[in-house]
């Protein structure tokens, strides 16, 4: 249909523009002047098709939220930071690994270079082939961890389970997605496959749920074994630090670690690169030391024949041992979920130039001592180093594994916050801790929270061995996981050839179901630990994911349609009333029941009425220009508009920038760009009929026409201009904000199960958690809140 086929009172605007804040307050007439001012483009202007399909398509540009192209000054800024913030945790393995996986001693020379071999090819093929050049590209607009992964799917085929999705999203510029080639044919059927399944779409959450329950797991556990590692290396120096000892100074270095994390990535990073770099650097020169002193013969386990000798010679014993040697990969999933503190470019250049070639020459270090004193594997970090370099190695090792810490804590806070802005976590307050650098962030709940796991494991577990078995199984977990959606998004979106995706399931697949395998050996020995962490996470999450999604459902089937409103709002018993009232709520697709029940009590209505509805699009960003989607309830004269506020997991409300503030500029225009599309089309069909009418114009004709359009948009600017003073005397006079207090209750003839989930799981997360008007900073002096009771 044709902009000049469109019925009138279904044309509406969207807004592109910006105004200070002086603008607001400004008497109407000024307004106007200020926005018939205004350039518009017809691109620019859209119409909108009902009160359930929201309005107005966007065109926009990625802004600077977007991490692709960044200055190279910027990139090595962050990938010095990222050394103090994404490596700690597998730069610090070398501490336990040899260790670890000779649990009973050395029984063959030969074995040291098989496991040296399974290291080397272990660490090329995981961290640096998988994660490094193929994971990080699946980023999400720059941020990463499993929720971006589900994000991307959830953008390209329709597998959310929340029925908010619209056409009108995809043209949100963050939004799109980029087809690399032409292989449409498998895309589309494995694409049509995920949307009619009802189990996939549950499956592809549950697993999403069970990735990040394990990332968060793998944040507990990995304090805990780099710290007690690092600490314990004393008993070298002196045999009167007992195991209580080192214990509870272990503890007591983790509260200082998550004490300090207020303070943010941005600053913790830049304390603990130089940290890292110079561990990194006597990891590595004591490497070379060793390698060249004891056995430069190590260098033959690059041939993967001594893979198969040590399998061949140890069989079982050789599978279990698999266990310690994936330690040597722990931490590799902050790599991907740490990426939104920083950039894929950075993290690319720091691991390819700094972090692998210290670890590769560390662990040969390691082995060439081994050959010689094989009766030492059990302290094999430690009694490697040369005598004069043991103090300060020792201290650096436990700055070192102090900071260890931080790479799973920092992807526990993104990945957090990911999936509370989709609907999959209760509401916690996210703090931005960085105006410089987007996406680093820091949750004070979850923080704490943190703290006190860490602190029960270590004084609950006390030794390496026992954690060694239980963190093997959440790295491999998440990683398999990870392998799991990398491979439909390699099918439906990068479209990559089919050859490639069997390629990578069969080698780097193969690797991380056998280390899996090998893990799960070890359930009993403290596997369960971090099965038993994504247990409660997934318990949470689920409880509030499901009752979210039927919230939404009975707000859908309750809405208030068009009609209702008009009968409510023309009703000669209300009153209207000076001031602008804002009602919240997440429902995208009409307006919701707690209207009618706050009008059922209240008899009076503001004179301007706007029902403002969050939405969260499986996007990082969407750019401030694109955020607000305006449409108006008709007839005019009752002032009652709808508005679509959309936000990406990673955007926040920035407290420069009130939103009730941001919301009336964006009205204001919406209103003005919408008389001038009327005009605009008012144009467009006089100019119509003048051609049907005849091909000959006299004079007196055409200085009619302008005379009768020059009355006609000085009526129009009249009543534009009438209306922006009617929405400046609502904002002088006052904004109220309606907030919903909704007491969430099983139905009527509900199961004992669902009674459990929401009588009680739900409503004790919600009675402990922070409420919506704390997180999205509604001023306490202008909210009401209006109660109301769901049945689900």
């Amino acid at each position: 249909m044709s902009i000049t086929d469109q019925p009138l009172e279904d044309i509406t605007a969207t807004t592109t523009t910006t105004t200070t804040e002086e603008e607001v307050s400004l008497p109407a007439e000024n307004n106007q002047h200020q926005l018939k001012g205004k350039k518009l483009s017809w691109q620019k202007l859209r119409r909108y098709d009902s009160l359930d399909a929201e309005s107005g398509r966007l065109h926009g540009h990625p802004t600077h939220a977007i991490k692709g192209a960044v200055q190279w000054t910027v990139v090595l800024q962050l990938a010095f930071q990222s050394i103090g913030i994404v490596y700690g945790d597998i730069g610090t393995s070398p501490l336990y690994v040899f260790a670890s996986t000779f649990t009973g001693g050395i029984k063959h020379d030969d074995d040291i270079l098989g496991v040296l071999s399974l290291i080397f090819y272990t660490l090329t093929l995981i961290p640096l082939v998988k994660y490094v050049f193929i994971v990080l590209r699946a980023n999400d607009n720059g941020n990463g961890g499993t929720f971006a992964m589900y994000s991307l799917i959830c953008r390209y085929a329709k597998v959310g389970l929340i029925p908010s999705q619209e056409a009108e999203d995809r043209d949100v510029s963050t939004f799109k997605l980029e087809l690399p080639s032409n292989r449409l044919r498998r895309a589309s059927k494995l694409k049509s496959k995920l949307e009619k399944s009802n189990f996939a779409k549950f499956f592809l959450l549950f697993a999403t749920m069970l990735g990040t329950s394990m990332v968060i797991g793998d944040g507990v556990l990995t304090p805990c074994i780099s710290v007690l590692s690092a600490v314990g290396g004393i008993k070298e120096a002196t045999s009167a630090m007992t195991e209580d000892s080192i214990v509870w100074i272990s503890a007591a270095i983790l509260v200082c670690l998550f004490m300090v994390q207020r303070f943010g990535t941005d600053k913790v990073g830049y304390t603990f690169a130089p940290i890292i770099c110079v561990w990194f650097t006597f990891i590595a020169g004591i490497g070379v030391y060793n390698f060249f002193k004891y056995d430069a013969s190590v260098v033959k386990a690059i041939n993967p024949q001594y893979i198969i000798d040590y399998f061949k010679r140890n069989k079982k014993e050789a599978w279990i041992s698999l266990g310690g040697i994936v330690l040597a990969i722990t931490g590799t999933e902050a790599l991907f979920a740490d990426v939104g503190h920083f950039t894929v470019r950075s993290i690319q250049l720091s691991m390819c130039t700094v972090t692998y070639p210290a670890l590769i020459l560390a662990y040969t270090g390691q082995a060439s001592f081994l050959r010689k004193h094989s009766y030492y594997v059990s302290e094999t970090f430690f009694k490697s180093i040369p005598g004069p370099m043991y103090w300060p190695m020792f201290v650096v090792a436990v700055l070192a594994a102090i900071i260890a810490s931080q790479a799973m804590i920092s992807g526990t806070f993104s990945i957090i916050q990911q999936s509370l802005s989709l609907g999959c976590f209760p509401r916690v307050k996210i703090v931005h801790t960085s105006a410089k650098y987007e996406g680093q962030v820091y949750i004070p709940e979850v923080n704490y929270l943190l703290m006190l796991a860490c602190v029960a494991v270590t004084i609950g577990f006390r030794s390496t061995a026992k954690l060694g078995n239980a963190y093997g199984i959440a790295v491999v977990f998440v990683m398999t996981l990870t392998s799991s959606f990398l491979v439909l998004i390699m099918i439906m979106i990068w479209k990559t050839h089919i050859i490639l995706v069997i390629a990578y399931v069969l080698v780097i697949g193969s690797i991380e179901l056998l280390y899996l395998s090998s893990v799960l050996y070890k359930f009993d020995q403290g596997g369960y630990l971090p099965l038993a962490f994504a247990m409660v996470l997934m318990a949470i999450m689920y409880t509030w994911n499901d009752v979210y999604r039927r919230k939404y459902h009975y707000e859908l089937d309750h809405k208030i349609s068009p009609e209702k409103l008009k009968e409510i709002a023309v009703d000669t018993n209300f009153c209207r009333i000076p001031g602008l009232a804002i009602f919240y709520s997440e429902l995208v697709h009409g307006i919701p029941p707690i209207f009618k029940h706050y009008v059922a009590n209240v008899p009076s209505l503001h004179s301007v009425l706007v029902f403002v509805s969050f939405k969260s699009l499986p996007i990082s960003k969407v750019p401030a220009e694109e955020r607000f989607l305006f449409r108006r309830v008709q007839p005019n004269e009752l002032y009652v508009f709808r508005c679509v506020v959309r936000y990406g997991y990673k955007d926040v409300r920035s407290e420069e920038e009130p939103f009730e503030r941001m919301l009336v500029e964006r009205l204001k225009e919406f209103i003005a760009e919408n008389y001038m599309f009327l005009a605009a089309v008012s144009d467009t069909n006089r100019g119509k009929c003048a051609e049907k009418d005849g091909e000959i114009d006299d004079g007196d004709s055409v200085s009619n026409d302008e005379v009768a359009k020059r009355i006609e948009k000085e009526k129009q600017e009249e009543e534009m201009g009438r209306e922006i003073e009617v929405l400046d005397k609502a904002w002088r006079a006052g904004i109220v904000h309606l907030v919903g207090e909704h007491e969430v209750v099983a139905g009527k003839g509900a199961n004992l199960g669902k009674r459990i989930l929401i009588d009680y799981a739900y409503n004790f997360l919600k009675r402990n958690l922070t409420q919506s008007n704390k997180v999205f900073d509604i001023p306490h002096k202008r909210m009401l809140k209006v109660g109301m009771t769901y049945e689900l």
